[in-house]
């Protein structure tokens, strides 16, 4: 909104600053920040309220979960409404790239509050039904994916290599679909511990802030020999704005957690990371970047697989934070090593920018 009163006035004096990304994006960062800060207490407090006894904790679970009964739930919707104002402050809301990834982000969130609401009004872990959830994050993912083909096409670029591999034409809708929802559910897997979720989430978001900001700028990406995506860069105000609005958050999860971000925020923002790297044209950097992610999601793949055909189990509890903490980790240590691991995946995933 600020941006395109500015252009309107011709960014005069002051106002020029506004024109810069990364003014903007660190204005983002700043204002979802202060802001999640500031309702936190607040939302947490209406939350405890609205909710009694909770978020239900598995019984099968570890049983040092069951310290955690009473911790209210849906803490998304307080990432959500940062996201929304530093959003809608500070990004060029004339780029349909923008539109394409809020809808992302708010879709997904909307379904996970769904998933969210029928565990605590039915005190049960199973919320909707996987298969409507599904159907739903595709047909969302779809409409987003086809409102960016638009724009820049349907090429796949993969790490170390110069260049478009292959148009996917037709194909390109459905592929894109397909890593937007399977980003969002992987995140979805890791939130199990405080903070596990969060802080791999703010640093994914740090790549990909460069990432797009490199992709949108028709020099760097020449030079670097990534694809140029004439407006991708504006989505560096969204990722930082989700920085942001993750940081805030995680003051008050961090353990022990005073509020859980649901299905709410988990699917929220990593529907987002899927959505801004098909703009950037990154779907396989952020399988790199966001590696611990895909972790998380192959070892239920794997427990289920061979439980199903063979009847033992690869690991002690799935998805793999859970098999951690049954060896005997504490959750801290679970959670701060974890950390370390996306930390390094994500400079891994940057460096593929220069080795082409």
């Amino acid at each position: 909104m600020l941006y395109l009163i500015a252009e309107a006035l011709g960014f005069p004096h002051v106002l020029n600053l506004i024109r810069y990304i990364t003014f903007r994006a660190g204005a983002a960062a700043m204002t979802a920040l202060f802001i999640g800060l500031f309702i936190g207490p607040r939302f947490i407090g209406w939350l405890r309220v609205k909710q009694g006894k909770g978020q239900p904790i598995r019984a099968d679970g570890p049983q040092t979960h069951l310290a955690k009964v009473g911790t209210p739930t849906m803490g998304g919707l307080m990432i959500l409404t940062t996201l929304a104002i530093a959003v809608l402050l500070w990004m060029d809301l004339g780029n349909r790239y923008t539109w394409a990834c809020l809808l992302v982000t708010f879709g997904f969130g909307l379904i996970g509050f769904m998933d969210d609401y029928d565990k605590v009004k039915k005190r049960s872990h199973a919320g909707i039904s996987g298969r409507l959830r599904l159907l739903l994050e595709f047909v969302i993912a779809g409409v987003a994916a086809f409102i960016i083909v638009q724009g820049n096409g349907t090429h796949l670029y993969v790490p170390f290599y110069n260049g478009p591999v292959i148009d996917l034409g037709y194909f390109y809708v459905p592929f894109a679909a397909f890593i937007i929802v399977g980003f969002g559910n992987a995140v979805n897997l890791t939130d199990g511990l405080d903070g596990l979720a969060t802080m791999p989430v703010v640093i994914a978001s740090l790549a990909f802030f460069v990432i797009t900001y490199l992709a949108g700028n028709a020099k760097f990406a020449v030079y670097l020999g990534i694809p140029h995506v004439p407006g991708a860069g504006g989505l560096g105000v969204m990722t930082a704005a989700m920085i942001g609005a993750s940081l805030a958050f995680l003051w008050f999860n961090a353990p022990p957690a005073a509020v859980f971000m649901g299905d709410t925020g988990s699917l929220a923002l990593g529907g987002a990371l899927g959505a801004i790297a098909v703009t950037a044209h990154h779907e396989i950097v952020l399988l790199i970047v966001g590696g611990l992610f895909v972790l998380e999601t192959v070892s239920v793949i794997l427990q289920v697989f061979f439980y199903k055909r063979t009847g033992k189990r690869i690991f002690r509890m799935a998805p793999i934070h859970h098999h951690f903490e049954q060896l005997g980790w504490s959750e801290p240590t679970v959670v701060i090593r974890f950390w370390i691991i996306s930390f390094v995946l994500a400079l891994a995933g940057l460096a593929t920018l220069k080795l082409r």
